[in-house]
């Protein structure tokens, strides 16, 4: 008898498929396109546990469109740009370009073993100089459009990488890939204007009903548009010029329980009073020690200091409102500037309970009553209610507040309503050297100078110092000298380079074609995009989704290709994760370090010491609970761990890796090549008339055919559904079928031939090596690869007859085939005349009948 050797089986057909081209993209080809992308990986050197799982998924996805009929285009390529390549240069002595390479080289074969069905003629690097020559192309579209521009602004500064950061970059006030607490600085940056499509990026979110809805609530959020007032506060003592303090406020209902105005430490008026105040200038420059993103502000004690300023209320004369420097007021949301109503937001509270300002509340929750106290403890009231205390607004519901005070304000001539979004224009800029160069040139005369087209790209410099000391760019001898293009005297390039998801935002459209002249055929683009399902973790909801949202806009808006969604489905896989263990030194223990003694008590390979079990946690190097994908490919094959990945938990959820379920797949797989091997002999000859033969199937053949057609049905739903440990748990009833059944007639025979041939197509986008060897073994000739998806036989998926489980006081006793809905007496005749009902009955006769139709019968006795 063979034996399963995927060692063997899988770079066979690995070759045979390259060797063949199987999976190039046919552009000629009049079939409906079907466009299957995974997110792209970094080349860190190796790929990891969580990358066999999401690329698994796309793989079945990819093979099981292409069986379907589809003309697919499933390529992969390299987010290649990035601070770890500048890292390893200033470690290791090795320029980025060759740590880079040199690491895609090892991970392309990686992938490869995998049995991935790219189209490896469409791979792309984006650190290549014909990838990025197109992105500085489009940049220099997107200046003239109005979408690019230079701004001097505050920003998120991460001390150790030496480079900005967007708010989405920043983590718990860290830098999301260094770790490091992140500080303010003012630089001059570059811009990308994704406000400008605040509102259609938002509305449009409703058109996407192939994404989670978790994902687009993530997005909803981010852009946050708000309808509020925008007003200003006269202020009393504040230098001149700077007598008008503008704020904009979604609460205008709460103006009657103002208790101060807070600005933020870079506005005008705490500048200009700083100049004489050192103290105000020392809290200026603490606050500046602290990131900018919100949710640094959130956790950070809320600290202020007192101006020498007050702000008149607007609509309560003589009242005269302090006026801070506070900690969390930004310069970069709204104005700058806010109005605190301590009783109905927490950050107003907290900071007036920490410099004993008035608390007063001015919205009564819905449902307390009237005559009850309305005091505020620790926690502000933000829900919803009636106004009070509160003037002309008084009995109002806080949506009809807004719109009466935004009338008031208007009114009196010091405010109008106005929608904002808590989305900020894209800060493009990085202070580092691995990264696509900004295509502009700055001149004393004549400014920001384009870089002309004959001289793009402009490319890296190979001859820089790696030392750490931030950008090497700045401090190259000649790069950045350059002559002004437009009047030819001196002048310095841009030596900031792009944020690497600049890249990511558009390499979809680039794999539609590889053009020379422009960043991808419009004809391709038009034809190919959108991409029909986008595939990659959770984590990216709001950075790489949002940012490639705006990007497809931009495209359209200079005229490069004609969508607007550059996804649409997305399924969003979840993490790999595995259980941890700590040795009795309290030190973390990789899972092949820990083994059972004699007692069975967990204990390390080589020192016998006790080891603990932890909780299981998502796979990290740190924590040592990492699976390495080529150990377990070289020990089981490609084949089991891509079924383990499929088979163990729905897509969308957390999947635990455990040795177990990867020997089980493999058992699995090996008793299935078994079968074929065994039956293959005895099986008609593909192409042979069977239909006679199928057509007289009875008895137990013709069950088979009944579960194989309705396996076929519902397998074809679990993968358009993406129920994928659904469709493997269907595979395996239906292969536990086959497993008990001989073919002992002609009828039975032609049975064996249909239900192989099937389960053989059914298996091959899962298992791809060895549905291939399985298809040969069963006498096919070609590729399984190239063969179509199974139909199913209506007449055999109706369903004549259920199952239905009889227990007898309690406990399952037999199963009966029976007509559905059959009624109940009925039910207890064929139960009670069952010789194994009557067996457990032990002639008594059932006092009780409970029965749920097409479920159980239960007999109590």
């Amino acid at each position: 008898m063979a034996r399963y050797n995927p060692k063997a089986i899988e770079p066979k057909w690995q070759q045979v498929w390259d060797e063949n081209g199987t999976f190039t993209t046919d552009e000629a080809s009049s079939k409906p396109k079907y466009y299957v992308l995974e997110m792209f990986p970094y080349p860190s050197g190796r790929i990891h546990i969580g990358h066999v799982r999401v690329y698994t998924l796309g793989d079945v996805t990819a093979r099981y469109r292409r069986a379907k009929g589809y003309n697919v285009l499933h390529p992969m390529g390299w987010d290649a740009f990035g601070m770890p390549a500048e890292n390893a240069a200033i470690e290791r002595g090795i320029h980025p370009g060759k740590w880079t390479y040199d690491n895609i080289a090892a991970m392309r074969g990686q992938l490869k073993s995998m049995g991935l069905s790219y189209d490896w003629n469409r791979e792309i690097f984006t650190c290549a100089p014909d990838y990025y020559v197109h992105e500085q192309r489009m940049f220099l579209k997107f200046l003239e459009a109005g979408l690019a521009y230079r701004k001097e602004s505050w920003v998120n500064w991460d001390p150790v990488d030496q480079t900005v950061l967007a708010n989405e970059q920043v983590i718990e006030g860290r830098g999301w890939r260094s770790g490091a607490l992140v500080e303010r600085r003012k630089l001059s940056q570059w811009f990308l204007k994704i406000t400008a499509f605040g509102d259609d990026l938002l509305d449009s979110l409703s058109t996407l009903d192939r994404w989670p809805d978790r994902v687009k609530t993530m997005q909803e959020r981010w852009i946050g548009r708000s309808e509020g007032a925008r007003l200003s506060f006269r202020l009393e003592g504040a230098p001149e010029g700077l007598d008008g303090l503008e704020v904009f406020t979604t609460r205008p209902d709460t103006l009657f329980g103002a208790a101060f105005c807070g600005i933020a430490p870079n506005h005008p008026l705490a500048e200009a009073l700083a100049a004489s105040d050192p103290e105000l200038a020392a809290f200026i420059e603490e606050c500046n020690r602290t990131g900018t993103s919100e949710e640094v502000l959130e956790k950070a004690e809320k600290k202020g200091y007192r101006l020498p300023v007050d702000a008149e209320h607007p609509f309560v004369p003589g009242l005269k409102l302090p006026v801070y420097v506070a900690n969390f007021v930004l310069m970069e949301y709204g104005s700058g500037a806010i109005f605190g109503c301590p009783a109905h937001d927490q950050r107003d509270l907290d900071f007036a309970r920490k410099y004993d300002l008035p608390v007063k509340p001015v919205v009564r929750p819905a449902g307390l009553d009237d005559a009850s106290p309305l005091e505020i403890g620790s926690e502000a009231l933000t829900g919803d209610g009636v106004i009070v205390n509160s003037g002309f607004l008084d009995g109002l519901s806080v949506a009809d507040a807004k719109r009466r005070a935004i009338e008031e304000l208007e009114k009196i001539g010091i405010g109008k309503g106005e929608t904002t979004f808590r989305l900020r224009d894209w800060g493009v800029s990085r202070q580092r050297y691995w990264g696509c160069p900004i295509p502009v040139i700055h001149c004393p005369d004549c400014g920001v100078v384009p870089v002309p087209e004959d001289q793009l790209p402009v490319t890296l410099p190979e001859d820089v110092v790696f030392d750490g000391q931030g950008n090497p760019l700045d401090r190259h001898p000649s790069w950045a000298h350059v002559d002004c293009p437009s009047c030819g005297r001196p002048a310095r390039r841009e030596t900031d380079t792009f944020d690497t998801f600049f890249e990511s935002s558009w390499y979809f459209a680039r794999y539609t074609g590889l053009t020379t002249d422009r960043p991808f055929p419009r004809e391709a683009a038009d034809k190919w995009m959108p991409v029909d399902q986008y595939i990659g973790g959770i984590e990216h909801a709001v950075l790489h989704l949002l940012y490639s949202r705006f990007f497809t806009r931009a495209m359209r808006e200079v005229g490069l290709l004609d969508v607007k969604e550059p996804f649409a489905g997305l399924l969003t896989q979840g993490m790999v994760v595995h259980e941890t263990y700590k040795d009795d030194q309290g030190r973390w223990v990789f899972p092949e370090e820990v083994t059972k003694d004699a007692d069975g008590q967990l204990v390390h390979v080589e020192t016998g010491r006790p080891v603990t079990r932890g909780r299981i946690e998502k796979m990290s190097k740190s924590k040592r609970n990492v699976v390495d994908p080529m150990a377990i490919i070289e020990a089981y094959g490609a084949d089991t761990a891509r079924l383990f990945m499929l088979s163990d938990s729905p897509p969308e959820r957390d999947l635990e890796w455990t040795d177990a379920g990867a020997e089980g797949a493999h058992r699995y797989l090996a008793r299935l090549y078994r079968l074929v091997d065994e039956w293959a002999a005895a099986l008609p000859a593909p192409g042979t008339d069977i239909g006679a033969d199928l057509a007289a199937a009875e008895g137990a053949a013709l069950e088979i055919r009944r579960k194989l057609h309705r396996t076929i049905r519902d397998l074809s739903e679990d993968l358009e559904r993406f129920h994928f440990n659904k469709g493997v748990a269907r595979l395996r009833e239906l292969s536990n079928a086959l497993f008990d059944f001989t073919p002992a007639s002609p009828a039975d025979a032609a049975v064996a031939r249909e239900a192989v041939d099937a389960i053989i197509r059914l298996i091959g986008p899962m298992t791809p090596h060895l549905g291939e060897e399985l298809w040969r073994m069963a006498g096919h000739d070609g590729l399984l690869a190239e063969q179509p998806w199974p139909d199913f036989d209506p007449t055999l998926v109706t369903v004549d007859t259920i199952t239905l489980p009889v227990q007898v006081n309690g406990k399952v006793r037999s199963k009966l085939d029976v007509a559905p809905d059959l009624d109940q007496d009925a039910a207890v005749e064929r139960a009670l005349a069952d010789h194994k009902v009557k067996t457990a009955l032990d002639g008594r006769t059932p006092r009780k009948v409970i029965y749920v139709p097409n479920r159980i019968l239960n007999l109590i006795g």
